[in-house]
């Protein structure tokens, strides 16, 4: 029998709940920069809209995108017993519990301003359409297209505060951009026969293990370099500029031993480092503004 409580944790589950808090992360961290550098009093009302919006969308996108790949999230191991191929939710009911995150995510997003539902309109479409429905299954490019929805939020907690020194929001959000390719990159090649399996032609499914590693060293060290542009601004100081540094260098130490003796362990590292290398960047742009 099917509880309340079950059921709520099944919904929960399928957005993918570990994917989108860090979304939200950079989207809260973007807009307490933003806030702190500039001295801009936000209501509490732009905070809780900005909050939802970023959560209710990056949910709706993890679950729609969830929706469109049930057929091949069914094929492999890591994904089976995600809730839409296990059964424990019916398709159907994913798609309307996706459309109406979206409706929330853009009703709130209309009310921070326009430029605002303007981005969160685009970030969807991008994730949902054109790298979920699109370009996933046919393209070893699609994480590169798709990752323009990765940098949305961030950019859209910068606007929610200020359009004073916007260049800033726009780093903020090609540094999440950047470090998509890393990120997603590892993992295809820690799960490689996965995709093999369900044919996606994900980056180390279509090429080989030597020139997959090397793609992988080079869009890190892409990212670490564009992660040290936002001191150039005269906005930010040495605390992030040190840890931009210290953070990139490990980065960059785990994508060189990846290079030198890839191995599923090695990529493994790479994948699960990223995500707090990204949080401390973030961190680092709220302290530092802190103490602008």
């Amino acid at each position: 029998m099917k509880t309340v409580g079950n059921q709520v944790k099944n919904y929960y589950e399928l957005t993918k709940p570990k994917i989108w808090y860090l979304l939200v992360f950079t989207a809260l961290g973007a807009a307490v920069s933003a806030a702190w550098l500039f001295d801009v009093q936000v209501s509490l009302m732009t905070w809780i809209l900005l909050f939802v919006a970023i959560a209710a969308g990056s949910a709706a996108a993890d679950t729609l995108t969830g929706y469109n790949d049930r057929d091949i999230d069914a094929i492999m191991e890591r994904t089976k017993g995600r809730p839409i191929p296990s059964g424990r939710i019916s398709p159907r009911n994913a798609l309307i519990f996706g459309l109406v995150l979206a409706g929330i995510s853009l009703v709130c997003s209309w009310f921070i301003n326009i430029w605002a539902f303007g981005l969160m309109a685009f970030g969807l479409f991008d994730n949902i359409i054109v790298y979920s429905k699109w370009l996933k299954r046919t393209s070893q490019s699609n994480i590169i297209l798709g990752g323009f929805s990765g940098g949305a939020p961030a950019l859209i907690g910068y606007i929610a505060v200020t359009f004073q020194h916007v260049e800033i929001g726009f780093a903020m959000a090609g540094l999440v951009f950047f470090w998509i390719p890393t990120h997603i990159w590892s993992l295809a090649l820690h799960v490689k026969e996965d995709y093999k399996k369900a044919n996606v032609p994900m980056l180390p499914v279509v090429s080989s293990e030597s020139k997959s590693v090397r793609i992988i060293a080079l869009t890190t060290l892409m990212m670490v370099v564009f992660s040290i542009l936002p001191f150039f601004f005269n906005q930010f100081g040495l605390i992030y500029l040190l840890t931009a540094t210290v953070f990139g260098i490990v980065m960059i130490f785990l994508s060189i031993w990846l290079l030198l003796k890839p191995s599923e362990k090695t990529s493994w590292l790479v994948f699960k480092f990223s995500s707090p290398y990204l949080a401390a960047l973030f961190i680092a742009f709220m302290v530092d503004a802190f103490f602008h």
